[in-house]
């Protein structure tokens, strides 16, 4: 089962605008790649479960969902990154910041 997880987990770590792409990506940094591969298995496992208990449908959290935790912490961070580079730095947020919501995967809901 090991084996077939970390396999699921190596292809959604290849998708770019997936929370569970954005999740391998973040922990490739810190931890490696065969742990960032084994934590993905692990989520997989996780989000199956939940699919399975509840009858509900996947709804993918999406890439930026990491960021939008603690958007103002994010904020913060960047800014004092960019200033420590020489920069001046001024945030404004973007008029009409629509986010692409990625639709919902997985079995249709059964009528009860």
């Amino acid at each position: 089962m090991r084996q077939v997880l970390v396999e699921a987990a190596h292809g959604a770590a290849g998708t770019k605008k997936t929370y569970l792409g954005a999740q391998y990506r973040r922990l490739l940094v810190r931890r490696g790649c065969r742990r960032a591969l084994i934590a993905v298995g692990h989520s997989i496992l996780i989000i199956v479960y939940h699919v399975l208990t509840r009858k509900e449908m996947y709804r993918d959290l999406g890439p930026n969902y990491y960021d939008e935790l603690d958007r103002q912490a994010v904020e913060r961070k960047l800014v004092r990154r960019l200033e420590r580079l020489g920069y001046e730095v001024q945030l404004q947020p973007q008029l009409g910041d629509e986010q692409d919501q990625p639709p919902a995967v997985g079995p249709p809901a059964l009528a009860a």
